[in-house]
């Protein structure tokens, strides 16, 4: 058997400016864009460069319930982990652009790591996994 996660739902507020931060600052790439008319919303899927897991799926708050969840996915943990070949290059770019950071880089026994706001302040990680780390092999 072989099973994959294909999306994981981010609520963000706007479509457009999730679109913006996601594919300029972040550099992920728009995946689809398309309007779903019986639904009355928009599809919209984004994934970090050159990645070939799991997708991000841009699902616009619909209801005053879901309004709560914008930014606080996880009641303030850190939410996606988003591992990088380079981190020094990544986490250098995304200062210079003015992405958030609300921890500092540190040297962990399974890599390097620091902590981002995205656009809503959802916390993740940008990390670069030690060769020998099992996530690293898969």
């Amino acid at each position: 058997m072989k099973q994959n996660i294909v999306h994981i739902a981010l609520v963000v507020k706007d479509y457009d400016e999730a679109i913006d931060f996601y594919v300029n600052k972040l550099n992920f790439e728009l995946i689809e864009d398309t309007y779903q008319s019986e639904q009355d919303k928009r599809w919209v899927v984004v994934a970090p460069p050159n990645s070939h897991g799991t997708a991000i799926l841009l699902a616009k708050a619909s209801k005053p319930e879901q309004q709560d969840f914008v930014g606080n996915q996880t009641g303030g943990r850190v939410f996606i982990f988003l591992n990088t070949d380079d981190f020094w290059r990544d986490y250098k770019r995304m200062k210079s652009i003015g992405i958030h950071f609300v921890r500092e880089p540190q040297e962990q026994d399974y890599g390097t790591v620091a902590v981002f706001e995205d656009l809503y302040g959802n916390l993740w990680d940008l990390l670069q996994l030690n060769p020998n780390h099992p996530m690293a092999k898969r």
